[in-house]
């Protein structure tokens, strides 16, 4: 008997393909192998662009309430917001009713640089979902939004 798998099609994956975690991480990778590969938007990385695009969303937004609602560790954050004030894209400042909080704006070159990307970033989301029809991306969506909490909401 030969179990030597010679081709990905063959790989069984057992009763992970029913894995809510498992096929979520296996779609964010498809994703960001696609959206960092050639065909991808250039400039800022999705992670990045996310950050500025809910700065943008919510000016003077607490960097707590930024990081807890993109699930971004505190550490992690606070690098990146430092990067994007030394890029002069943001801006902090500690609230006088809170000195331990910190409030966060685009700059103007911030702005700048979010509508520079936007289109090129929304746009490429919309090839994203290729394989499935539009009424099944639409779904998926709505799925994944109602999953992780998002009411439907769009750019």
């Amino acid at each position: 008997m030969d179990f030597s798998v010679r081709n990905v099609d063959q790989v069984d994956v057992g009763a992970l393909a029913g894995s809510l975690g498992f096929l979520l991480r296996l779609g964010q990778l498809k994703a960001f192998d696609d959206f960092y590969s050639e065909n991808g938007p250039r400039g800022l990385k999705p992670g990045e662009f996310s950050v500025l695009w809910v700065i943008s969303c919510n000016p003077g937004i607490r960097q707590s309430a930024l990081g807890q609602r993109l699930m971004i560790k505190r550490a992690h954050m606070t690098k990146l917001i430092r990067g994007f004030e030394d890029q002069g894209l943001v801006s902090r400042a500690i609230p006088d009713s809170d000195r331990r909080a910190v409030e966060l704006t685009l700059t103007a070159t911030g702005r700048e640089a979010v509508k520079a990307v936007a289109e090129t970033f929304f746009t490429y989301e919309e090839t994203t979902g290729a394989p499935l029809s539009k009424p099944e991306l639409r779904q998926l969506i709505a799925l994944l939004q109602k999953y992780v909490g998002l009411e439907e909401t769009g750019p």
